[in-house]
């Protein structure tokens, strides 16, 4: 009953918050986070994370990260491949390089230093697209440049993440066994294994769809989707790769609108608030004042590292400079994903613990900046052009 009352105050701050940063054009899910320091320790102390509310934030990004797959569009990547790859690759190289740079100065250790490199290597377009929508610029060249590469982005962020928890080794235990090789030759037959379920998975849905359950495609696509997570978490994973590359899978079945509507409904209601939720219950503010030259330094790092990496790898392919402001302004906002691998981090022990609060804080302000600074690049649509390397317009 005392989690049941918890669970009502999560969803109802959720709900409100939500709204007020979504009239306000900003990510609900900033009010999510701030519906948890509000309730958390940081001020009213009126909820505190226990067993059934880790165990619904567990579930609830499994099921963010497997919709993050589904709705990852591969045939954008596709069409704009080398240009997306480019601006993904270099966009998660800066933060790395710059970002570690700057912790290692703050007196970190090199694994805790490219740990926050990490965290900040991701990019969440979802504020991007709904600014790039209202100025008619989601279609052009540079809006299918910045989902193309968000795509790309959130491969690589998963797959690097996964690799550095396992030649980490902060758990002690990276795997099944006891021996390196052995683990990391079962951590390579997962991939493989990732390459035969992308194929059979069309075929599992069909069968799905054959059957007389109601919501069968749901129920058949939910357990693929925990399977993966969990075989990807045996063989010393993370298991958001395998609930990623689990969306990726279902993403080209017939049935993937219906799944992300049933599966975004499940999510959404309960789990994933429940999990943003529980980011903010655990910041305090007993260290904001003194980590506050750490959170100007990695705010300003974090926001020209995706610009420049945007802006530049643009200009290579032939993007006047307009163009390639706005893709480098689309490509600055964290959000989700970068909440996930920071809450993984501080699962793991990657970084201090002191600092968590501090990195959340980072995230948030480039999330809200973001499209103040899109804005800014997008003054108007005649303005911007795309060309190629000889200047005809694209």
């Amino acid at each position: 009953m005392y989690f049941l009352g918890e669970l009502i105050l999560i969803l109802t701050s959720s709900v409100l918050l939500g709204q007020i940063f979504t009239r306000l054009n900003l990510p609900a899910v900033i009010g999510q986070l701030i519906a948890g320091i509000l309730l958390g320790p940081a001020l009213l102390n009126c909820v505190k994370p226990g067993a059934l509310i880790n165990l619904f934030s567990e579930f609830g990004v499994i099921l963010l990260m497997f919709l993050a797959g589904l709705e990852s569009d591969l045939a954008l990547l596709k069409k704009y491949f080398k240009l997306s790859f480019t601006v993904a690759s270099v966009g998660v190289i800066l933060p790395v390089v710059f970002m570690g740079a700057a912790s290692l100065l703050f007196g970190m250790k090199i694994i805790e230093a490219l740990f926050i490199g990490i965290v900040f290597a991701a990019t969440s377009v979802s504020i991007s697209v709904v600014v790039l929508q209202e100025k008619g610029q989601l279609h052009t060249p540079a809006g299918t440049t910045i989902l193309g590469a968000a795509v790309v982005d959130d491969i690589l962020a998963v797959v690097i993440l996964s690799l550095f928890t396992t030649f980490s080794h902060t758990n002690g235990n990276s795997g099944p066994t006891n021996n390196l090789g052995i683990n990391l030759l079962l951590e390579a037959s997962f991939f493989g294994f990732l390459w035969l379920i992308y194929r059979l998975t069309p075929h599992i849905m069909q069968v799905a769809d054959r059957l007389n359950i109601a919501h069968a495609n749901k129920i058949v696509a939910l357990i693929l989707v925990l399977s993966m997570a969990w075989l990807a978490e045996y063989v010393g994973l993370s298991d958001l790769i395998g609930a990623f590359f689990g969306g990726l899978a279902l993403r080209q079945t017939t049935q993937y609108k219906e799944l992300d509507t049933a599966i975004s409904t499940i999510g959404y209601t309960v789990f994933i608030p429940v999990f943003f939720a529980k980011i903010g219950l655990e910041i305090t503010f007993t260290s904001f004042l003194s980590d506050l030259g750490f959170i100007a330094v990695m705010t300003v790092l974090a926001i020209i590292s995706k610009f420049w990496a945007g802006k530049y790898s643009c200009q290579l392919f032939g993007f006047d400079k307009t163009a390639a402001n706005i893709v480098g302004a689309g490509m600055i906002s964290r959000g989700e994903v970068a909440l996930i691998v920071a809450q993984i981090g501080r699962k793991n022990q990657l970084f201090p613990q002191d600092i968590y609060s501090s990195l959340i804080f980072v995230i948030i302000i480039t999330t809200v900046l973001s499209p103040f600074i899109l804005n800014y690049f997008i003054k108007d649509n005649n303005d911007v052009r795309y060309s190629n390397k000889n200047g005809n317009e694209l």
